[in-house]
């Protein structure tokens, strides 16, 4: 948004905005996309810490380290900007400024200095919130020291799974164990693929499943749950039944039972016999509901507009005499004119309808016998899983929320972790809060347990859930909605909502409210997730009347819609100079036709974790050469090096050397009788790559991994086959390989594909790339001058099966407290060929849930727009000339309603050029019939490339500093001592930087005291010496967090950063030259386009003098980071350099810049 034209008093909405500021009350604030939800935040962050005693009183917790680095940085800069004068200031500036100087003010007042100790705002992640709790209570959270935290933790699920099924025999759950193998017909793969994905999802049903319940008790409570669902369905349709219609049905219902019992039909109809009252929502009821559907229903759920005998409503001319003939065709009139009536209540056709997918209230034995199984089984599987992680001293998030649950205790009994939090805390805020889950929403419980209306405590809740589009990560909407009506535990909540958008030009905004009003559903539903359309205000009126265009596809590939996105792309770009666009899709594979057409359109682009670097085919070279050398029997492998494109067999030569399947392709290699066989270019190709590999398999176990299979792909010629994105994916994957060795082999090659198939491939583009490529979930939060959204009409991947479905339900109980309930069906024996009532219950309140939440996926892609928006889908006509129905499921479904109109309208043309084409067609002399489609080329080495010999004039150095005269630095002045706390330092930094900056603060540092001190003993620090090493190596570390210009040093958010960067090249000139190499502190690119070179000195210095000491030491290192320079500008030769000595341990501005001139 544009928050410099923010005007408080001028906005639609600022009465909402003001009330928000308001420091005594809590609220739940709606914020739809654009509506400067974290300026709001921010505000309501420096109204608080205005009146607290100390800043850590006020904790702001975010989903994103980016969220909340942001915010921070917005809470700092206002601080900083309070005493400045620019002018002139609007509303909005005018407003935070107050709110800031009042903070400084507090400041001053309590010595706070927050601008100096920033981390002591507690703006953190939810999961670094987490981590903090059990680091304060190791014991109560069963950690004990803090593990690390692994964000991809397939292994250890993996491990976990395995070490289950190995307990087939001699273990407690083994009959569990048996069970479930033969009702999945010993499919020992799908039950650990099963089990890996329920642990991953633990958190949504262990708590449900741990406990001491006997088997019976368990059975009655999911079973109860059951019950629940039955009964809220009827008392849906009981409400929705309208007075006036009740007696007319009830005297027809029971005419028409009576006439199917006369008949002897059966049918659900004949519970109504004698029907006096409408039914009420009592179970014993149900048949009676079901009659009444069978007789106003039809099988797909909509309204009868015939009826005959089958529903027991008999013909006039069944009627023997002309008396009974009347009654009759009275009695079908009355009943069509009822029909009429109720034709129009279309809440109650859908509450009668959903009566017939209701699940059964009881669980069979045999079901009953596997979720048996499965309770008994599970919570082992988590076991194991624990114990994974204690032997790797990780864990993962899931891990660290459940620790930090059991660490607070529950509200009846909670522990003294939260009664200490209960005291420190006095205002908490959540950002994105429709994206909360279950476990999350118990934290907040916990954490707020205890608070009273008028303690002066208070809950700030803002979020969108019109955005809400993270179920895959267990976010569950319909949080947001509870919370909005019935507040969080014992805090009560106002809700606001607020209209204007900042964003959007006022055409995207009318479109959008035209739009979603219909994609939406009329009113919420907590239970499906339905949310309900908030319309919003533009606050920048447009000046073009195209802003959202629709593009249409009838019959046309999906190469015609690349073209049209790459033509849309050239075109923004043409007509804003500075303009940026996304073309952004549901998922990855529907860009497959769009990236070809922007190479070939010559157009740069950033793909945002989009390629899978396992797709790249480099890679998959990579890991067959991998393979062949630490398999030489493996066929494939070997078969797939000979035609890869540092070989380049041709299939004649390939099928030559393949020969009988009983021997190794080595073998055959060594035959000279093979090699006469191949034509003179493949026995040439051949003898080359023989001779690399020969001497590579005798250097095996003797070399690291990473250095035998990279030396072996530089020999064979690899990077001269691939560009220089394909290096960076080699890179990328060297990198894998290193951190995969075990004594120069793999343990588990399926280990490196699984790895290799999670990571994605390095996407070449400028700084200051204007096009970017990502999917609609990593657009949340972000802004484009252009959207564009193709394949709107392509379905999303079919979900895969699950050991057990389940849907987690609010449920309000006596105690006023929100709780979940578990619904439970087992998965389906494999001989079995359909769903129970259960599962397929289940299955529908999924694909409701999938069914709203691609609404809302729609909504933010369409929001992103700041100028326009375009839309493009692809539909198919058929044979009878008319379009087909949207793909179910597809983004073009939803937004059907909306463009249906102009579908028809391209199909209408496209009719009309296929009548065109009949009436006069084509010349057949310029397409020839038989014309064969173009060859595709391999790509492979020339057969004369050697690998190219290193120049005669370069002298090779071992130091791996330079040997230009000035470069060297003495360093006799420092003691062993200093070296080894900059030692430490720098490794701590580096970890700083890589883990972000925002997840450490002074605290954290301080917890850290043992691992320094490790290090340090490592280095070889005496034991008289190491209370003072750790002393300065903390008060380096807590002085770089609390310093803005370290924390700007460190940050993650910089283009391309590094730390710990090696560098390789020649410098000089003529007999001067040398090869270098140089390992460089941190770089990165700033918002400029500079590229920095800052190296780390954690030199002291105590006295008045401090700027003769940073001239001296810049004297000292100048030539060092000159020397960086010049080598870093062989790879970057137009970019500007900066050059920078940062010292932590001085308090003042350490910091010494200046820029590159070579």
């Amino acid at each position: 948004m544009s928050e410099q034209q923010l005007t408080t008093e001028s906005v639609a909405d600022a009465g909402q905005r003001q009330q928000a500021l308001r420091p005594d009350c809590s609220f739940i604030v709606q914020a739809p996309a654009g509506s400067g939800k974290t300026a709001l935040l921010v505000q309501r962050i420096l109204v608080l810490l205005a009146r607290v005693e100390a800043p850590e009183e006020v904790v702001a917790i975010t989903f994103t380290r980016k969220a909340a680095a942001e915010m921070r940085e917005r809470i700092v800069d206002a601080l900083r900007d309070a005493a400045a004068i620019n002018a002139p200031l609007s509303a909005h500036e005018q407003q935070t400024r107050r709110l800031a100087q009042a903070v400084l003010q507090r400041d001053q007042q309590l010595d706070w200095q927050i601008c100096r100790n920033p981390s002591r705002l507690r703006i953190q992640t939810i999961d670094s919130l987490c981590a903090a709790l059990t680091r304060q209570m190791p014991w109560l959270s069963r950690f004990g020291d803090q593990p690390a935290v692994e964000e991809d933790a397939t292994e250890r699920y993996r491990q976990a799974a395995r070490a289950t099924l190995d307990g087939l025999e001699g273990e407690a759950w083994s009959p569990a164990m048996a069970h479930l193998l033969a009702h999945l017909d010993n499919d020992l793969p799908k039950v650990e693929a099963l089990l890996m994905d329920m642990l991953q999802r633990r958190d949504q049903w262990l708590r449900h499943v741990l406990g001491s319940e006997r088997s019976e008790v368990q059975r009655e409570r999911l079973e109860a749950v059951l019950r629940s669902v039955v009964v809220e369905a009827l008392q849906r349709v009981h409400s929705a039944f309208p007075f006036t219609q009740q007696e007319p049905l009830l005297r027809l219902a029971s005419l028409a039972a009576g006439n199917l019992k006369g008949l002897g039909v059966d049918s659900q109809i004949l519970a109504c016999l004698d029907l006096q009252q409408l039914p009420g929502a009592a179970l014993e009821e149900l048949p009676q509901w079901l009659g009444l559907a069978e007789l106003l229903l039809t099988q797909g759920g909509e309204w009868r507009r015939k009826l005959n005998k089958k529903q027991g409503i008999l013909a006039s001319s069944s009627g023997k005499t002309t008396e009974e003939k009347a009654q009759l065709k009275a009695v079908k009139e009355e009943m069509s004119a009822l029909l009429d009536a109720l034709r129009e209540e279309e809440g109650l056709r859908q509450a009668l309808s959903a009566l017939n997918a209701l699940p059964a209230m009881a669980y069979t034995d045999q079901q009953w016998q596997l979720i048996e199984a499965l309770l008994e089984l599970l919570p082992m599987a988590v076991a194991q899983l624990r114990l994974a992680f204690q032997a790797q001293g990780s864990v993962d998030f899931s891990e660290i929320a459940h620790a930090a649950l059991h660490a607070l205790g529950d509200a009846d009994a909670p522990s003294d972790l939260a009664l200490a939090l209960d005291y420190r805390i006095q205002h908490l805020l959540v950002d994105e809060f429709q994206d909360t889950s279950f476990g999350q929403y118990q934290l907040l419980e916990r954490l707020t347990a205890g608070w009273q209306a008028d303690d002066g405590r208070t809950l700030f809740l803002v979020g969108d859930p019109m955005q809400s589009i993270y179920r895959f990560r267990e976010a569950d909407v319909g949080l947001f909605l509870w919370a909005q009506e019935h507040g969080i535990g014992e805090v009560a909540l106002t809700s606001l909502r607020l209209s204007v958008n900042f964003r959007s030009a006022g055409g995207i905004i009318d479109w959008v409210n035209r739009s979603f009003e219909k994609v939406f559903p009329v009113s919420e539903d907590i239970a499906s997730g339905a949310v309900s359309y908030s319309d919003s205000t533009a606050f920048h009126v447009s000046a073009e009347d195209a802003a959202v265009s629709v593009h249409p596809y009838v019959d046309c590939d999906a190469a015609e819609e690349g073209t049209t996105v790459a033509a849309l792309i050239k075109a923004a770009l043409a007509s804003d100079a500075q303009g940026s666009v996304a073309v952004l899709v549901r998922s990855r594979p529907h860009l497959i036709a769009i990236i070809p057409a922007l190479r070939e359109a010559g157009i740069n682009y950033r793909a945002v974790d989009i390629e899978r670097l396992g797709e790249r085919p480099l890679v998959q070279d990579l890991m067959v050469l991998t393979r062949a050398l630490l398999h030489p029997a493996d066929r494939i492998a070997w078969l797939a090096l000979l035609r890869a494109p540092w070989c380049g067999l041709t299939l004649a030569d390939l099928l030559a050397v393949a020969g009988p399947a009983d021997t190794t392709i080595w073998a055959r290699m060594a035959d000279d009788a093979v090699r006469e066989a191949l034509s003179d270019e493949g026995r040439a190709r051949l003898l080359r790559f023989y001779s690399v590999l020969d001497s590579a398999l005798q250097q095996r176990r003797r070399l690291p991994l990473r250095c035998w299979v990279e030396g072996v792909w530089l020999e064979l010629g690899g990077p001269a086959c691939v560009g220089a994105s394909d290096l960076a994916d080699a890179n990328v994957y060297f990198n894998l390989l290193e951190t995969l060795d075990q004594g120069a082999d793999l343990s588990d090659f399926a280990q490196l594909q699984q790895q290799v198939e999670q990571l994605f491939a390095h996407t070449v583009a400028d700084a200051d790339c204007r096009v970017q490529l990502m999917t609609i979930h990593k657009s949340k939060g972000l802004e484009f001058d252009s959207v564009i959204v193709p394949a709107l009409g392509q379905r999303p991947a079919a979900p895969s099966s699950r050991l057990l479905m389940w849907a987690e339900r609010l449920a309000d109980h006596d105690s006023g407290q929100q709780q979940g309930e578990l619904l439970l069906a087992p998965i389906r024996a494999t001989a079995d060929a359909g769903d129970d009532s259960i599962a397929q219950y289940l299955k529908r309140v999924e694909k409701k849930r999938e069914h709203y939440e691609a609404q809302r996926l729609l909504y933010v892609a369409a929001t992103r727009a700041k100028k326009h928006l375009h839309l493009l889908g692809r539909m198919k006509s058929t044979k009878t000339g008319e379009l087909s129905s949207p793909s179910a499921g597809s983004l073009l479904a939803q937004l059907w309603p909306v463009v249906q109109a102009q579908f028809e309208a391209t199909l209408k043309q496209v009719g009309q050029e296929q009548t065109d084409q009949v009436e006069t067609p084509p010349d057949s002399s310029d397409n020839p019939q038989h014309e064969r489609p173009p060859q595709a080329w391999m790509t492979r080495l020339p057969v004369s490339w050697q690998l190219p010999a290193a120049s005669p004039a370069v002298h090779f150095a071992l130091s791996h500093t330079a040997h230009l005269a000035n470069d060297s630095v003495e360093f006799s002045w420092a003691g062993e001592q200093a070296r080894h706390v900059g030692s430490v330092v720098h490794y701590a930094l580096k970890i700083i930087a890589e883990q972000g900056v925002q997840h450490w603060d002074a605290q954290r540092i301080n917890a850290h005291d043992a691992c320094w001190r490790a290090l340090l003993q490592h280095y070889g620090v005496p034991q008289q010496y190491l209370d003072q090493a750790v002393v300065r190596t903390g008060q380096a570390l807590r002085q770089a967090l609390a310093d803005q210009r370290g924390r700007w040093l460190l940050s993650s958010a910089h283009a391309d950063a590094r730390c710990e960067y090696a560098l390789s090249g020649v410098l000089g000139t003529g007999s001067a030259q040398r090869v270098t190499r140089v390992v460089i502190d941190r770089t990165f690119i700033d918002e400029h386009g500079v590229r920095w070179i800052v190296d780390y000195k954690t030199g002291s210095h105590e006295g008045a003098a401090l700027e003769e000491f940073l001239d001296e030491e810049w004297q000292r290192y100048h030539g060092q980071l000159e020397h960086y320079a010049a080598l870093m500008q062989q790879f970057e030769p137009q970019r500007e350099i900066m050059l920078g000595l940062y010292f932590p341990l001085l308090e003042a501005d350490g910091w010494r810049q200046w820029r590159y001139a070579p």
